[in-house]
């Protein structure tokens, strides 16, 4: 079967409503509203990890959320020993650029900046994000976490195509089958596309993406999961053509273990 191009370009204005298929996120924080995230990961030198994580969530967690930038979850990636992984929120551009300057020219990072740096290698793997639409975000609910649950996330890289028509198929192709896996959607998020307005903090600009965002209840069921998905065939079939160059290359899969302060979980 194909997708109608006309009709599918009718359909994809509808893509703010597709709580249908993706209920509202069960997420956590006091990040509602939040129209603009950074997915931050650092890779770090060796053995750093943990210096830097217990620096993070005793010095930098307050301070940013009191100015607007407000940290979403922090996380060690379960598949690099050497790389911190964390997110945070802005209600929108501009309150993104006022909250990062008081940040990084306040005291906080001025007496601190010198031992953070010096856990690091690189600190510019970051995606600028926004939520799809209503409802996409991380909500602002309790956290429903278990103690040995995950957050997983799959990157697709979009290229030259529409977000928005890449999501609609995604809902028409992929959606359904991982809801009937039991796979509990928490956000979805692309990239914000306006340019960079805090250049001090690079970002890759050049990225177009498409990312969801899931809870599991522990490190085997995400396996068992990711094991199912990979023999599914033929969900490609029905793609437009306007939405392949988001399906030539492979997502990128996250693992993230929420450390001990993190907010998601």
């Amino acid at each position: 079967m194909t997708i109608d191009r006309r009709q599918f370009l009718a359909e994809a204005a509808s893509i703010a409503m597709a709580a249908t298929l993706w209920p509202k996120g069960e997420g956590v924080t006091d990040t509602a509203g939040a129209g603009v995230l950074e997915l931050r990961q650092y890779t770090l030198r060796g053995g750093q990890r943990d210096t830097l994580i217990a620096m993070f969530e005793s010095r930098f967690v307050e301070p940013q959320n009191a100015l607007g930038a407000h940290v979403i979850g922090s996380f060690r990636d379960l598949d690099d020993p050497d790389r911190f992984v964390w997110m945070r929120g802005f209600r929108d551009m501009p309150a993104r650029q006022e909250a990062l300057a008081a940040f990084y020219d306040g005291p906080v990072w001025r007496e601190n900046r010198a031992a953070a740096n010096a856990t690091m290698l690189d600190s510019d793997n970051v995606l600028l994000l926004r939520p799809l639409g209503p409802g996409q975000g991380f909500a602002p609910q309790s956290s429903k976490g278990t103690a040995d649950g995950i957050i997983g996330a799959m990157i697709y890289y979009l290229a030259s195509a529409d977000a928005t028509q890449f999501a609609l198929f995604f809902d028409q192709a992929v959606s359904p089958r991982l809801l009937a896996e039991g796979v509990q959607p928490i956000a979805r998020l692309v990239t914000e596309e306006t340019p960079n307005n805090f250049p001090r903090l690079p970002v890759r600009e050049h990225e177009r993406t498409f990312i969801w965002f899931a809870r599991w209840p522990s490190v085997g069921a995400e396996e068992a999961f990711v094991t199912r998905l990979s023999t599914l065939t033929g969900w490609r079939d029905a793609a437009p053509e306007s939405v392949l160059p988001a399906l030539m290359r492979k997502p990128e899969r996250l693992r993230l273990a929420p450390t001990q302060r993190s907010a998601l979980r």
